[in-house]
């Protein structure tokens, strides 16, 4: 009897331990967070297109994902040194010449040309034609994903590679980093909205996850942003690099196209009429970007 008593007891605590695990499983699947999850994320679409970043001799050096960084200077940030923002023009918009480079089939071009446009569409932003300037964007397909901080002088490579970088979200983040704004995950207070694990991340590529003295323009950290890396960026071992507190079910990196604040900034840092005024913004988590 006694025998019998210990058996099943030991079976109903199986059975619960199983019920516990298996209900902790489907969590993390329903939650949306796990690796094959992320696929789609901005920083694993950077990741898989920027695998031959550096190989071209003529590529520039490519930091922090996707950030290209002057030579000579490496670390420090062009706009650090200097004003980097676009010229405004006298009728209140921002005018940014670019030139796309051939390359392109006639649909990556329409693609390229509808991100360029979109800024338009809720900002002083407007993305034009070269026309004899000397500042502008060269857009072109190199070996990955990738663009300088800020306005820079003469032509400024931004770089969308046909192989993975024609996306909406991926022309947006780069275009934003033409205009000077850094990833999410780097803003100046990101300790306080994510924990960054180090010892998950692939090694020597700590510094993608290095903290920013930002300018943050009152707004605040923002998950949504497109600029936000998902949360197993720069994995080693299929295991979380950046997890959002205190909630760390939060979906981040998952941005399809720029967040209301994302576009807020935008505003702000061009002082653009039509919404650098609105100040009551709710936290929703937010970006970066550098300027003299």
């Amino acid at each position: 009897m006694l025998l019998w008593v210990t058996a099943l007891s030991f079976f109903l605590c199986s059975a619960h331990s199983f019920s516990v695990k298996a209900s902790l499983d489907r969590n993390e699947e329903s939650s949306g967070n796990t690796i094959e999850d992320d696929d789609f994320s901005i920083s694993t679409l950077l990741e898989k297109a920027n695998a031959n970043v550096g190989k071209n001799l003529d590529d520039p050096l490519v930091m922090f994902g996707d950030i290209a960084m002057p030579s000579g200077l490496q670390n420090a940030d062009p706009c650090t040194a200097r004003g980097c923002l676009w010229p405004k023009a006298s009728d209140g918009n921002v005018y940014v010449p670019y030139r796309i480079s051939n390359q392109y089939s006639q649909n990556e071009r329409n693609r390229i040309i509808q991100g360029l446009r979109s800024f338009a569409q809720s900002t002083c932003i407007r993305f034009t034609p070269l026309n004899r300037q000397r500042d502008f964007v060269d857009i072109q397909s190199r070996s990955g994903c990738f663009s300088f901080v800020g306005r820079r002088g003469n032509g400024q490579v931004v770089s969308l590679s046909r192989q993975g970088c024609v996306f909406q979200s991926i022309i947006q983040h780069e275009l934003l980093h033409a205009l000077g704004f850094n990833h999410e995950q780097t803003r100046s207070d990101r300790d306080q909205n994510v924990r960054i694990l180090l010892q998950n991340v692939i090694p020597g590529q700590e510094h993608n996850f290095r903290r920013i003295r930002t300018r943050n323009l009152g707004t605040p950290y923002d998950y949504n942003s497109v600029m936000h890396y998902g949360r197993f960026a720069f994995s080693r071992n299929r295991q979380p690099t950046i997890i959002p507190i205190p909630n760390p079910n939060v979906a981040i990196g998952r941005a399809t196209q720029m967040s209301p604040t994302d576009i807020l900034r935008v505003n702000r840092l061009y002082a653009c009429n039509s919404t650098s005024s609105k100040r009551h913004l709710k936290p929703t988590q937010t970006d970066i970007f550098l300027k003299k």
